[in-house]
């Protein structure tokens, strides 16, 4: 068992991430401390949209809802100025109504890194998306009940789907 009291090691840390040891663990953490926001976009005809982008880690392409960090270089940033931001940037839609649904964490036994969800509504086309700086994100806007044929076919063409998009699936998967 760890103890709040055994000290934290870094054993590696580059610009970005560290990777920590406590104990027997071993965990990564975000460097500057910056959280996520992660977005649930639902137009008034029930489509979600949806992004999808080159995960080096991963290798492909992955299925994802929109995302991105809180805090980073933007002062005084919470998570519902980044969800819009992020949505402007990824998909190219801003939103007239939001609400913050709570924080979760990514993957409590690898990473300190968790994330606001925020579902936005009233969306309204402004722009492209596609991202900043060569993020070449593909935007789709998907009918709700089309969720799992969507993500389906993505799979079987090869595109890895983030764990996020249960939330999503659940339905479908639960009965």
């Amino acid at each position: 068992m760890v103890s709040d009291i055994e000290p934290v090691e870094t054993a590696w840390q580059g610009k970005w991430i560290c990777v920590r040891k406590q104990g027997r663990w071993e965990y990564v953490s975000r460097t500057r401390g910056s959280r996520a926001v992660v977005i649930v976009a639902i137009d008034d005809d029930d489509h979600v949209l949806l992004v999808d982008q080159y995960r080096v880690p991963l290798g492909r392409r992955c299925l994802e809802l929109p995302a991105g960090l809180v805090g980073d270089d933007h002062a005084d940033d919470t998570p519902e100025l980044a969800a819009v931001r992020e949505l402007e940037e990824e998909t190219g839609y801003t939103a007239s109504d939001l609400q913050n649904l709570g924080e979760y964490q990514s993957s409590p036994g690898l990473v300190t890194e968790g994330f606001t969800l925020v579902r936005l509504r009233g969306l309204t086309k402004i722009g492209e998306g596609g991202g900043i700086d060569g993020e070449d994100i593909v935007v789709h806007r998907v009918k709700l009940a089309d969720i799992p044929a969507f993500v389906a076919a993505k799979r079987a063409d090869g595109v890895a789907i983030d764990v996020k998009l249960l939330l999503l699936l659940a339905g479908t998967l639960l009965g």
